[in-house]
């Protein structure tokens, strides 16, 4: 009886400690909240009166879902392992090259495929080649391993043009993605059709990285991310824990190309050259690297700007390089790490009163930014617009840039804004450090 009466209070104690399990909308709302939204936002640009989707809307979000994969696999090696790869698009187009040769087989009758595996392909030719890169560059790391992929890219970017049989030249691989075999009676011959194989990968894959994450090789390579020395000295080898997080990068990134192979029907050298790269790169640094969620933001904002702005300007390169200077001045933690900065003031309730303050800031931060725009807009088409003939509206209004007072108000509404701006983000400074020293005070900071 007494060993009983003792052992009661010890179950009674250890069951109080056990955390009970969170229900499961209350855990993962946000994850199907997402998917929620990609399901339906195609149906808010459906043309009722024709009954078509516009394809422009569509080739857009199918480009975000696809980006979305391939900027997640890279953070796979930059973010959660402290691997910057200047190189991560070979792996990308070649899982894409790989998917067009494949659906060519299939169409031929040389290889029984559906459509909905198809990806696989791709993620399979990424698979092989981290792989075989990957042996190579994750012997060294940091600079050294940003140097190697930088030449491995620039390698297979030139063997694209030269070795025609697998890369086709300058003309890509031309594939067609209706084959006539797929799993669910699907002929994708439409683009909504795509949109929504794209959709289920993009979750298969977001999960699947979310779940590595948390995998004790996803633990390991943020170890050696932090402290590389340190998970050497309790047992553990830098460098293949380098080269698995390669391996699946690259695995990932092909899916992603296999993907890109699939909408657009075809596969250039583009797909393996540096600006593919780069754009992973812009999606990952502007959304946050340290968060798993912080590419998948990039990812969303870069496309807009390169699928929107683009038609808007031709200077939008320019606007998403200032943008990405910006982000490493000023927010080095990228978009996710702004939002994380404001949990400890939220922690103390006291959120709602930089409400005013960010309103403050905001009136000159957009004068200083319609000033900068304008006078963009004003070189721009001083050397590119006037001489196809086009003539410069800005809003709907007519300008004329042989005039000085365009000039005159873009600059002024840049250097006045600029000045009022820096003056109201001092005094929210202040008031930020104050209510940061006050959740601080409160234990409540990070």
């Amino acid at each position: 009886m007494s060993a009983d009466a003792d052992t009661l209070p010890r179950m009674t104690a250890a069951a109080a400690d056990v955390t009970p399990p969170r229900p499961f909308l209350r855990e993962h709302w946000p994850w199907l909240a997402a998917i929620f939204i990609a399901v339906v936002m195609p149906w808010f640009f459906f043309n009722w009166s024709t009954g078509r989707h516009s394809g422009f809307v569509l080739t857009m979000l199918s480009e975000i879902g696809l980006m979305t994969i391939f900027a997640l696999s890279f953070n796979m090696q930059m973010g959660h392992t402290g691997l910057l790869s200047f190189g991560h698009a070979i792996l990308f187009g070649l899982g894409g090259y790989c998917t067009a040769h494949a659906l060519n087989a299939i169409k031929d009758g040389g290889l029984w495929l559906p459509t909905e595996l198809v990806p696989l392909v791709g993620g399979v030719g990424g698979l092989f080649f981290g792989i075989l890169f990957g042996y190579l560059a994750t012997k060294q790391r940091a600079t050294a391993f940003a140097m190697i992929t930088m030449g491995m890219g620039e390698l297979v970017a030139a063997a694209a043009l030269m070795f025609m049989g697998f890369f086709g030249g300058e003309g890509g691989v031309s594939t067609n993605r209706v084959t006539g075999v797929s799993l669910l009676g699907a002929s994708y011959s439409s683009s909504w059709q795509v949109y929504y194989l794209i959709v289920v990968w993009t979750v298969i894959c977001v999960v699947a990285m979310r779940l590595q994450t948390m995998t004790p090789l996803g633990r390991m390579a943020n170890a050696c991310r932090d402290n590389f020395e340190r998970a050497q000295f309790v047992g553990y080898d830098p460098r293949m824990v380098r080269f698995y997080q390669f391996v699946l990068s690259g695995f990932f990134a092909g899916i992603a190309g296999g993907l890109y192979a699939i909408l657009y029907e075809i596969v250039t050298f583009d797909t393996v050259a540096a600006p593919k790269s780069a754009t992973a790169l812009l999606a990952t640094y502007i959304g946050g690297a340290g968060g798993f969620f912080g590419p998948i933001l990039g990812t969303i904002l870069v496309v807009l700007l390169q699928s929107g702005v683009s038609l808007l300007s031709n200077a939008w390169l320019l606007y998403v390089g200032v943008l990405f200077i910006i982000m490493v001045m000023f927010a080095p933690g990228g978009i996710v790490g702004l939002i994380a900065a404001h949990a400890p003031i939220a922690r103390i309730g006291r959120l709602r009163e930089l409400a005013v303050p960010y309103i403050r800031v905001l009136f000159p931060g957009l004068i200083t930014v319609l000033g900068f725009v304008a006078l963009v807009e004003l070189a721009s088409f001083t050397t590119i617009g006037a001489s196809q003939g086009k003539k410069l509206a800005i809003g709907g209004l007519a300008i004329d840039t042989a005039t000085a007072l365009p000039w005159i108000a873009a600059a002024a509404a840049l250097l006045l804004g600029g000045f009022w701006l820096r003056r109201e983000a001092a005094a929210f400074r202040r008031r930020w450090d104050a209510l940061m020293d006050e959740a601080k005070a409160q234990g409540a900071a990070v």
